[in-house]
């Protein structure tokens, strides 16, 4: 018997990547005005800068076990009381200017004021552009009051509360929200997901996991014995993760969890 729905929240929920490229397409618009370049190739750019620099930094490791990306620490403020969070602050400043600079630099502009500028630009770009699924209310208030509900994150706490505040019809709907930064270790860790069933006090056959990451939400989902579901909305393909089941629109939970509890 499900009584438990665990959510992910960027690209479950929230269309994160959509906001991303959103606010790179705004940003990189700019320079295309100023300095007439192609937009596209600055955003494939900054992007390739950004990954090559944000692995470089002492923090890359503890970034990749609480899972938080390259462009997360392009607009985020990590004013997290951690040490690993506190470092990032320090680095972000030099990291986004870096990377927009050498973006830049790729496209023969040399322009380090000009790098800075955009890497002001974007964060507030991307803070102006939540979008949520449109399915995502409907689904939740159908939900609400039959099930438990519990947003299971990765992230910075103040990054992921910042995606929170900026959309805030989305926290009323959950008993529980467990982001990894707060609590040392992130998706697809067994242990968050243990620690998420015991904030309800379910089993792990009473509770199913729905995420868009076969590498975190699944396989964190699969190494705890929980039943997942797979959100696959933009036809990714499939590796060695197996998710119980597989769906692309989100009201495809509904027949789901019948099956489960009519058994």
């Amino acid at each position: 018997m499900i009584k438990a729905i665990f959510f992910d929240l960027d690209d479950t929920l929230l269309w994160d990547q959509k906001s991303v490229e959103k606010a790179f397409e705004a940003t990189c618009l700019v320079a295309q005005e100023k300095y007439n370049v192609d937009p596209i190739a600055l955003e494939e750019a900054v992007r390739k800068e950004a990954r090559e620099l944000y692995a470089s930094y002492e923090t890359y490791e503890f970034t990749q076990m609480i899972g938080i990306n390259p462009f997360e620490g392009l607009w985020g403020n990590f004013l997290d009381d951690e040490e690993n969070f506190r470092k990032m602050k320090e680095i972000v400043p030099s990291y986004r200017k870096e990377a927009w600079t050498r973006g830049l630099k790729a496209l023969g502009i040399e322009d380090p004021d000009f790098g800075e500028e955009l890497a002001e630009r974007f964060p507030a770009e991307r803070r102006k552009l939540p979008f949520v699924y449109e399915e995502s209310f409907q689904i939740l208030d159908e939900l609400k009051g039959n099930y438990q509900l519990l947003l299971l994150t990765n992230g910075s706490p103040d990054l992921q509360n910042t995606k929170l505040t900026i959309t805030p019809e989305l926290v009323p709907y959950f008993d529980h929200i467990i982001i990894s930064g707060a609590f040392g270790r992130g998706k697809p860790d067994p242990s968050i997901f243990d620690h998420a069933l015991e904030k309800m006090a379910m089993t792990k056959d009473e509770a199913i996991m729905v995420g868009d990451n076969l590498m975190t939400d699944i396989l964190g989902a699969s190494r705890v014995g929980m039943k997942s579901v797979w959100i696959n909305r933009h036809n990714k393909e499939r590796n060695e993760v197996q998710p119980t089941y597989e769906i692309t629109h989100l009201d495809q939970l509904f027949p789901i969890l019948s099956e489960l509890n009519n058994k």
